[in-house]
């Protein structure tokens, strides 16, 4: 952003996203470039999911709704999550609905810090994270997380650098870049210094259906003593393929949902009142829809892993989200030149690992929210970039 003495220096602060810088490169650039850079699926909206939007159209259904959403969809919300997640909430007092969860994970931090306060937030993480945290006058503080532990938090880690100044922890699991999941085991350290230390938990679990190799999704609000300290992130645009809906909600106990939904209704007012209507048939019926596109993704997971094996990357095996993260340090090239050259030279689009902090240096984020067929061709071409930059 240029300089301008008339905007606030907070704003001019903030790099541009280095997710769109890819995605906007490759959509200039001439002939058939394949894109594995943005996290959005290939899939559209099932249909019976649609259909109810069309039919609330029909009848009339144009106004604004409660500033929290119709009390439909929040009790469809709150049915929801206790029967996948086991999470009890009062869809009156426990639930707002926002403009997708991005909007939620902006709302809720703001709900929450004040000037000078510190987040911890592990990274690599999702690039929303820290910009939120900024734009609140907050201090994000990174927590690095690195691929010999999984991209997992480290419970010691964490307490050596929560200060008296820390106030809200965030934790994106399963994690957008590196699809990393944290088990109950994993969780339980981490909930048991939060409770200590007596901090607020942001837990973003927007993929949360979206999870391989039988692996079970644990919240972190499940332990004893963090319900009341946790606010939970969930919304529709990744596992039911609804990104242009912006559906996404916040769940919590009622003090912290009413700050939300304070700051929601003079910023937003009320999601829009089509998609909130889609949205209760998705979560009330879309189990089969879902079902059967976490099943594609794992085979293009799969894919996009034994490819990868194949071109010499190493990488973690993601167990969540729809984000593979391997290694490029092998080739010598920075993260950022690698998916630089890799575009120019062979028209694939991927994000360089420093997109999601610091930590993501030597890594490189594909996506496999994309055809089987594009993910193969994409491989083909890393794999003879890969040879070829070995080779000098």
């Amino acid at each position: 952003m240029s300089s301008d003495p008339r905007l606030s220096k907070i704003v001019q602060s903030l790099p541009p996203s280095g997710i769109r810088k890819f995605f906007d490169l490759a959509n200039e650039m001439k002939g058939e470039v394949i894109s594995l850079s943005i996290g959005e699926p290939d899939f559209v909206t099932p249909w019976h999911i649609r259909e109810k939007g069309i039919l609330s159209l029909e009848k009339g259904k144009t106004h604004y709704s409660p500033n929290q959403g119709y009390i439909e969809l929040r009790e469809t919300i709150t049915e929801y999550l206790d029967r996948k997640f086991d999470l009890k909430y009062d869809p009156r007092k426990e639930v707002v609905v926002t403009v997708g969860g991005s909007e939620a994970i902006d709302a809720a931090v703001r709900a929450i810090v004040d000037p000078g306060d510190e987040v911890i937030i592990p990274e690599p993480c999702f690039v929303a994270y820290k910009a939120c945290v900024i734009l609140a006058g907050a201090v994000p503080v990174p927590l690095p997380c690195n691929a010999s532990d999984g991209f997992k938090p480290d419970p010691d880690k964490l307490r050596r650098i929560i200060t008296e100044k820390t106030k809200l922890v965030i934790l994106g699991y399963p994690t957008n870049p590196t699809g990393t999941t944290l088990s109950r085991e994993d969780l339980k350290p981490i909930a048991g210094i939060i409770a200590d230390k007596d901090l607020l938990v942001l837990s973003d679990e927007l993929y949360a259906e979206l999870i391989y190799d039988e692996t079970e999704h644990f919240s972190i609000s499940k332990f004893e003593g963090m319900r009341e300290r946790t606010i939970v992130i969930n919304g529709l645009s990744k596992a039911f393929a609804m990104t242009g809906w912006r559906i996404g909600f916040a769940v919590g106990p009622e003090s912290l949902i009413a700050a939300i939904n304070r700051i929601h209704q003079y910023v937003i007012m009320s999601s829009p009142t089509t998609a909130q209507y889609a949205a209760i048939e998705a979560l009330k019926n879309g189990d089969e829809s879902v079902e059967a596109m976490r099943t594609e993704y794992d085979t293009r997971r799969k894919i996009l892993l034994e490819a990868l094996s194949s071109c010499g990357l190493e990488c973690i095996e993601p167990k969540g989200a729809f984000y593979a993260f391997p290694s490029i340090k092998s080739t010598g090239m920075t993260s950022e030149d690698f998916c630089e050259k890799f575009l120019l030279s062979k028209k694939v689009a991927i994000v360089p690992g420093t997109a999601f902090g610091d930590a993501g240096e030597g890594h490189v984020r594909i996506s496999y929210a994309a055809s089987s067929d594009s993910i193969i061709e994409a491989m083909h071409r890393l794999g003879d970039f890969c040879a070829e930059v070995t080779r000098r």
